[in-house]
């Protein structure tokens, strides 16, 4: 097959998925394209930049998709070493890189909510192709076991639930003004992200519990767009949700504050 044919890479801007395991990552290099084509998936050529190797565009229904061996700036920016990249139950074996295949969505540059669905299904045949036993999910800088990914999409598929914890990170942070617990990510998915201040006594999992839901409904409802104060998952706890601008032009933070009747 030869390459250049159509487009250039997608800037690694854009969101992306690597995929990372054994199988056909680690075959010979027309193995990955004769899978692909059995599969259904249409592999093309497309142009490279130089900093990847050979593409494809992939489709699968009306989704199109590039793919290619990950080059040097998209496993940098996933590098589990790196204190900014999140793992979530995974730990990658030390030749992780020489295995490791990106994946990204063409999505139309006017969509104000770019939806993820089918591209969510689309990996999971991928990871059982290549193989795949970790994910990382660009947006939010997050390694994932892909197993437990491919269970979070069947389980979408039957609650319509997306896979929030494969989706957005929790990272905790220390400030002048105390801990708080911020996403990463879920402003790729809904244009906001959320941060909130760490109640006296609470860990990182009750933290985890009740901003994971708040994403969820972000991500199935859209934006928060007014300051409001809801029931939290307690008895007595009340949950103040206030959307911020940033000043210097990011994602918009909403803040939220956790409080219990007295």
């Amino acid at each position: 097959m030869d390459a250049g044919s159509r487009d250039a890479v997608t800037p690694p801007e854009a969101p992306f998925v690597l995929l990372a395991g054994s199988g056909l990552l680690s075959a010979s290099s027309d193995a990955p394209e004769t899978a692909l084509r059995h599969m259904g998936l249409r592999p093309e050529a497309v142009a490279s930049t130089g900093a990847e190797a050979a593409m494809f565009r992939l489709c699968f229904g009306n989704l199109r998709v590039l793919a290619g061996r990950a080059g040097p700036l998209r496993k940098g920016i996933a590098d589990p070493d790196d204190r900014a990249t999140s793992l979530l139950g995974v730990s990658l074996p030390s030749d992780w890189r020489g295995n490791c295949w990106f994946f990204t969505p063409e999505v139309d540059p006017g969509a104000e909510r770019p939806s993820f669905d089918q591209f969510y299904r689309m990996l999971v045949l991928l990871i059982d192709l290549f193989g795949a036993r970790q994910l990382f999910w660009s947006p939010a800088r997050l390694w994932t076991d892909a197993g437990q990914f491919r269970s979070a999409i069947a389980e979408m598929q039957t609650s319509g639930m997306p896979p929030v914890l494969h989706l957005v990170a929790f990272r905790r942070r220390d400030g002048a003004a105390g801990e708080t617990v911020a996403t990463r990510g879920l402003a790729t998915l809904c244009g906001q992200e959320l941060e909130a201040p760490v109640p006296p006594g609470w860990d990182m999992a009750a933290m985890v519990k009740r901003l994971a839901r708040l994403a969820l409904d972000m991500m199935l409802n859209g934006p928060v767009e007014r300051a409001q104060r809801t029931p939290g998952l307690a008895s007595g706890e009340w949950v103040g949700l206030t959307p911020r601008a940033r000043p210097d032009g990011g994602p918009a933070t909403v803040l939220v504050e956790f409080s219990h009747d007295r």
